[in-house]
């Protein structure tokens, strides 16, 4: 079976999952059902437990899901201290559900994975010697990538049906209220756990640092917890943030991240009270600097950013250039510590950030959003989650979601080192090639065809090099030359969906 991008989508796995093939990026108006949690009534004076043994056995049995989050990123501690500790004491078929998983996870699953204690995995990526491993046939069971969006809806209807979240926070009572913005590894926004907090059967919070109660403000709620575990250590401080944000110093990241301010600047939706999500990597961040001073000189300030947040976004909040700053997550010290202190700097959980099916996402009210790309091809599809020789080492995260703005633009070079960028092909598609209006590249940008409006505003700009995504490919494969096709079995590894949880692609293991 193929969906309407023409991906072969494996039909054993349809059928055993209940998939519809992927047909279009709009949702429509669907009325749904929402699940709710099983609550144990809590009455007692406290809820902590004096070891993470003793919690594991009171909630756990085989065949359970879990789930953790990635809010300490590399320098997260918890998620390897649970999953010790469920992998030594024998539980088995688990399947694991955290919303993303970071390199600092990687030996612990692969652990959990070869014996026998995690059988099913839904994230939204993975990366390095666990995407490796998965993409050559780790798994007897596929992979199920979500972007956070879809995570947060498939945890609300029901679909990914979570018995326990194990969650790390920075501080907690003796009754469960927690936030990200206090204690030696604060992270910020706590939006990813928040959904977790909501729908999880049980919920077991995990801190290094217990406060007097009542603590507040709560982002989790002791209304929501099962049990509180003193650790030794949360997370690595040094390493949840990267501290004081650096701006590229690349050339070619910089060139293309002034055109990409063109690109904003010279369309429709660059004006009073418009809205944007730039992203986190070094030409993104350049972005939201050039961006700034666009605006300051321009006169006009933006309602609100959403999604990632960074310092320099929250430079513009405090420039008093942004209303409001919706954060799901912060990337840096400097975007985490700001919350606490500032008021326009709102924490969300990933239903109000992504999910597709509720009753307004922010990423629906999205005018500009910039993203990046492992490769896009010549219709515009863009992947984001396997690399040029076809393992998994990416992830979905909001890309999907943030496509959704009425205005996206890929920013990424036509090469990396000797990789193209633009293909004919992409290997898989995370985003779906409707989604996209504009890639910027070092040589110039290309201009989805759907999008005349676009090619009229822009070909008055003496700085906008427009070329078609054809003539893109062409160059890149004539710097690079045309690598050989990558050789897969017919075993799948992955099944990529889309927003809504239609199958929009499948990642079939790599031929070793």
């Amino acid at each position: 079976m193929k969906n309407s991008l023409g991906r072969e989508l494996p039909d054993a796995e349809m059928k055993e999952l209940n998939y519809q093939p992927f047909e279009s990026t709009e949702i429509g108006n669907p009325v749904i059902s929402r699940v709710a949690p099983k609550v144990r009534v809590s009455t007692g004076d406290d809820k902590v437990v004096s070891s993470v043994d003793e919690v594991i056995k009171d909630v756990l049995k085989d065949g359970m899901t879990i789930s953790f989050h990635h809010h300490f990123r590399d320098g997260d501690f918890v998620f390897n201290i649970v999953m010790d500790r469920i992998i030594k004491l024998g539980y088995k078929d688990l399947t694991l559900a955290p919303s993303s998983l970071t390199n600092v996870m990687n030996d612990k699953v692969i652990e959990a994975i070869k014996v026998g204690t995690v059988t099913n995995i839904t994230t939204s990526g993975m990366r390095g010697e666990l995407g490796e491993q998965v993409s050559h046939g780790l798994m007897k069971n596929p992979v199920i990538f979500r972007s956070h969006g879809n995570r947060a809806r498939s945890i609300e209807n029901g679909n990914i049906k979570i018995d326990v979240a194990f969650l790390g926070v920075p501080n907690a009572d003796r009754l469960g209220n927690a936030n990200g913005m206090e204690g030696d590894s604060a992270f910020g926004s706590m939006g990813y756990a928040l959904i977790d907090a909501k729908y999880a059967n049980k919920v077991v919070l995990l801190t290094d640092t217990l406060v007097d109660y009542p603590n507040t403000p709560a982002s989790i709620e002791q209304t929501q917890v099962d049990y509180v575990v003193k650790v030794d250590r949360v997370g690595d401080p040094d390493r949840i943030g990267s501290g004081a944000t650096r701006f590229t110093k690349d050339p070619k990241e910089l060139k293309i991240a002034r055109m990409v301010n063109d690109v904003i600047t010279h369309s429709p939706y660059f004006k009073q009270d418009f809205s944007f999500q730039t992203g986190t990597g070094g030409a993104a961040l350049a972005v939201t600097k050039f961006l700034g001073e666009s605006m300051k000189k321009a006169g006009i300030t933006a309602a609100f950013t959403c999604g990632g947040t960074t310092s320099p976004i929250v430079d513009l909040l405090e420039a008093g250039l942004v209303k409001k700053v919706m954060d799901v997550q912060d990337f840096d010290k400097g975007a985490a510590s700001s919350m606490k202190s500032n008021r326009d700097q709102a924490e969300i959980d990933a239903s109000w950030y992504a999910d597709p099916e509720n009753k307004g996402a922010m990423v629906d009210q999205l005018d500009v959003c910039i993203l990046s790309a492992l490769e896009i091809d010549t219709d515009f599809n863009v992947n984001v989650l396997t690399g040029s020789n076809g393992e998994i080492r990416g992830a979905v995260g909001g890309h999907q979601d943030a496509g959704t703005a009425k205005m996206t633009i890929i920013s990424a070079p036509l090469t990396r080192g000797r990789i193209a960028t633009i293909v004919p092909s992409v290997n898989s598609v995370s985003t779906p090639g409707s989604s996209i209006d504009v890639l910027v590249t070092e040589v110039g940008i290309a201009i989805n065809p759907a999008r005349q409006d676009l090619v009229a505003a822009f070909s008055k700009v003496p700085s906008l090099p427009i070329v078609s995504i054809e003539e893109l490919q062409k160059r890149a494969e004539a710097t690079v030359g045309k690598p050989a096709p990558v050789e897969y079995t017919d075993r799948v590894v992955g099944l990529v969906e889309y927003r809504d949880g239609s199958l929009i692609d499948a990642i079939k293991q790599v031929k070793d």
